[in-house]
């Protein structure tokens, strides 16, 4: 079976893409479209060809989904996003449809369902339904913030090189087993259906993003506040929170930061 990989520069691309083919299928991995020019439908169904799975991975906020400023940290003008998401996913799913792509497995985030439908969630919200709505068959893996995500939140919170975040409860992953997680799913038969990972301990945003820069030996000062944003949208202290029925990963947050702290200590 051919299995193709939309990445978007996360971490979890490579992992996956290895998930697949240790479950003995074919995989190619393109660079996801982003809803401008850089991949046309004709190029997409190109891509296509011959593939039975697609795993999007675009899904996750990103700094490229607005303008990073110094002062203001990252702004998104959520009309413009909305449209751009909505134009990659439609043009994505069309593509599928033409070639007969028969399993559409797509990266979304915990809290698409209860956060407003404002900044990123409000486009991820959208995607979310135009994969329900197009007639392929699909499943949604919702992931918390993956371990390696603290930095670029910390980039996208940072207003006067302060971090400021909300005082809300996470309890983030570790990004090789959300890519477990989704070559799993692409393995086997849609579940036209929503499952989440979350990982096993929960903080506070604040302190997760505070860990990170720490042992990087950041010295940007964090704070939480209940008038911040998450990627341009308001959350509630439980919105990020997984439901009853998530899978738990299994790697604490703390012994991931000191295997990679250890890992480069020997890159030469």
């Amino acid at each position: 079976m051919k299995v193709v990989v939309f990445g978007s520069g996360l971490p979890t691309t490579a992992e996956t893409a290895q998930g697949v083919r240790d479950h003995g299928h074919e995989v190619v991995v393109v660079p996801a479209p982003t809803g401008g020019d850089n991949l046309t439908e004709a190029d997409l169904a190109d891509r296509l060809t011959g593939c039975s799975v697609v795993i999007d991975l675009s899904g996750p906020p990103s700094l490229a989904d607005g303008t990073l400023t110094e002062d203001d940290g990252l702004v998104i003008d959520e009309d413009a996003l909305v449209a751009r998401r909505g134009r990659a996913t439609a043009g994505l799913l069309a593509a599928e449809a033409a070639v007969g792509v028969e399993h559409h497995v797509s990266l979304s985030v915990v809290g698409v369902d209860r956060v407003r439908a404002e900044g990123v969630f409000r486009a991820l919200r959208a995607q979310e339904e135009m994969i329900r709505r197009s007639g392929i068959p699909y499943s949604i893996v919702r992931a918390t913030q993956l371990f390696e995500s603290a930095v670029e939140i910390a980039a996208a919170t940072t207003e006067d090189w302060i971090v400021w975040v909300p005082p809300v409860g996470i309890r983030p992953v570790a990004g090789a087993e959300v890519a477990t997680l989704l070559a799993h799913t692409a393995a086997f038969k849609p579940t036209n259906a929503v499952q989440e990972i979350a990982g096993p301990e929960q903080f506070r945003l604040d302190a997760f993003v505070r860990e990170a820069l720490t042992a990087d030996e950041e010295h940007r000062r964090v704070f939480a506040d209940n008038r911040s944003t998450v990627f341009g949208a308001r959350v509630r202290h439980a919105d990020l929170l997984p439901g009853p029925g998530a899978h738990v990963a299994r790697q604490r947050y703390g012994d991931w930061l000191a295997d990679r702290s250890a890992s480069e200590a020997v890159k030469p």
